[in-house]
């Protein structure tokens, strides 16, 4: 049998201090960031801002703001929603900016229009195929191969606190975790500031991939991507496509509660402060909370994870004041 190596120490060692917080528990306050994606026109745009309205009673710490990869327009959407999220609620707001969306010759434009706006803080992705989530990932012909080339671009365009996604259950199209890390090391060295991983419902493997990384000489912060389950058939879904594993004690508890959306609200809440709180326990000071444009279930686990001393105002009221 072969000696424990340090990592096998440092994994045993994680193992036995693990702390699970009791609910009630004083724990540290958490920064907290939501992503958004642009609203389609139309009445959907008016319900988005609502939610965000909701959303903003909690005091995120910043907004994010998607883009997909079809360049042009959709590049075009997140700026406007960016600039829109900025002067109706005065929130800090990153937008994120795909390797799959820009040409180079784009880039230092686009940097110098967020400045303008005020924006300190972008999220670089690579983003996926221009053919669909799951399909082999194909640069544009003046594009970037990589994220890295992305973030290298943005960190000489402008003075921007860049945040790159991780994948605490390895990136589906890397051939190993020892692969995705040396990705992701290469990010870190090109200008990224922050590293927020893509949600994962096993906590145990979001502190050892943290160990990884710390292991690997990657220092930069983790903030864990946290995914409130609104619908489950639609999770498992998503999770197919990018990699994400869906545990089994998790589907036990959503079996059954297809026709039931009250209380598997219920039970996504409690599954993800859990997550949340158990985290913070841990030692993560920031969290990224993947809110879908839609606010009851981000605002309840706001109030769990102890942000209840901000007023919160009624939806029917929100429109008005949005």
């Amino acid at each position: 049998m072969s000696e424990p190596t340090t990592l096998d120490r440092l994994h045993e060692d994680r193992r036995v201090l693990r702390h699970f917080p009791l609910l009630g528990e004083p724990l540290p306050q958490p920064r907290l960031s939501v992503e958004l994606f642009p609203p389609k026109s139309g009445p959907a745009t008016e319900t988005f801002f609502t939610e965000v309205a909701r959303l903003a009673a909690v005091g995120p710490d910043h907004l994010t703001v998607t883009s997909g990869a079809g360049g042009g327009e959709q590049v075009e959407a997140t700026f406007a929603t960016v600039r829109e999220l900025q002067e109706r609620f005065g929130l800090p707001v990153a937008p994120h900016i795909t390797a799959a969306a820009v040409d180079r010759r784009d880039v230092a434009a686009l940097a110098e229009r967020y400045t303008a706006l005020g924006v300190t803080r972008v999220v670089a992705l690579r983003g996926d195929s221009t053919d669909g989530i799951g399909q082999p990932y194909r640069p544009r012909p003046d594009g970037f191969a990589h994220a890295s080339d992305l973030v290298r671009a943005l960190a000489e365009a402008g003075r921007f606190d860049i945040g790159v996604g991780c994948y605490p259950e390895v990136h589906p199209e890397s051939a190993d975790a020892a692969t995705d890390l040396a990705h992701l090391r290469t990010k870190v060295e090109a200008g990224a500031s922050h590293l927020i991983t893509q949600y994962c419902f096993d906590t145990d493997r979001i502190l050892r991939f943290r160990d990884a990384c710390h292991a690997a000489g990657i220092q930069a912060p983790i903030v864990p991507g946290i995914m409130p389950i609104h619908s489950f058939a639609q999770i498992r879904r998503f999770s197919g496509m990018c990699g994400a594993t869906i545990p089994e004690w998790l589907a036990e508890l959503f079996h059954g509660l297809d026709d039931q959306p009250e209380l598997a609200r219920m039970v996504a809440t409690t599954v993800a402060a859990e997550q949340c709180r158990r985290l913070v326990a841990e030692g993560f000071d920031s969290l990224h909370l993947y809110a879908l444009n839609r606010a009851d279930l981000t605002l309840a686990l706001c109030r769990l994870l102890g942000r209840r001393s901000l007023q919160l105002v009624p939806p029917d009221r929100m429109a008005a004041a949005a």
